[in-house]
């Protein structure tokens, strides 16, 4: 049985990794900010309440970041798996910015807009590894899996579009890749990973992916990881994405 976090889990992929991981008999901890209206997340405890742990989680809030890893502290003393899931596409209902999809385009942006979305989707998952860096050395094996995004690929961006969001991905792409160089001396395995484009309230329903097969290729991607792979930037399907 692995013991896995995965932040942002209350919805789109978070919560489909958090059911397929509990259909196979893993233990896991899913993390969001408003655990009482997580309404998806409270059904499945109620299907899985000897392995599910919904715990609240503000990523880009230390302490937040400190009572999360004490109440993981307290079921299990270490980590098998790292999903940091959450993140924020401005222009999009649920992003806590203004919703108006033209304020990503030039002539429009905000300092505000930028340094909270650099705040989630970039240093939010490096808070996070640093949080729960002690749990994950104690775990078996254990893997960080960053989601990024196409987006964030400096060779493929073409769009003049979602500045803060492709920025902040290729952001986090390279802090996930600085820790990937610390945590290789442990042992452990930092990989950075585009889900690819589903249909979820951030995709949209013009996506041509379905959020289970894209987790269950994040699944089988992560249980298969070699150290050769440390530090590397891959698709949902195992693919080297350019950087």
């Amino acid at each position: 049985m692995k013991r896995v976090l995965i932040t942002g889990a209350n919805r789109g992929l978070g919560l489909e990794l958090t059911r397929q991981y509990l259909e196979r008999g893993d233990q896991v901890f899913a993390a969001t900010r408003q655990p009482e209206s997580a309404i998806d997340l409270n059904t499945l405890h109620e299907q899985y309440p000897d392995r599910l742990v919904v715990i609240g989680l503000d990523v880009t809030d230390p302490a937040s970041l400190e009572a999360a890893r004490k109440a993981v502290e307290a079921v299990t003393d270490g980590l098998d798996i790292l999903i940091n899931n959450a993140g924020i596409l401005p222009g999009h209902p649920g992003s806590g910015l203004n919703d108006d999809p033209n304020t990503q385009y030039l002539g429009n942006l905000r300092y505000d807009d930028a340094l909270q979305v650099f705040g989630t989707n970039a240093v939010g998952p490096l808070l996070v590894a640093q949080e729960f860096l002690g749990l994950l050395r104690a775990g078996n094996k254990s893997r960080i899996v960053s989601l990024s995004s196409g987006l964030g690929s400096l060779t493929l961006k073409a769009s003049g579009s979602q500045y803060h969001y492709s920025a902040s991905k290729a952001a986090m792409n390279m802090y996930m890749r600085t820790v990937a160089a610390e945590v290789g001396h442990y042992g452990l395995i930092s990989i950075m990973v585009d889900p690819g484009w589903m249909r979820t309230d951030m995709g949209g329903t013009g996506a041509a992916l379905n959020p289970t097969d894209s987790a269950r290729g994040i699944i089988r991607l992560t249980d298969q990881l070699h150290a050769e792979e440390n530090g590397s930037f891959l698709n949902w399907q195992g693919q080297h994405v350019a950087w």
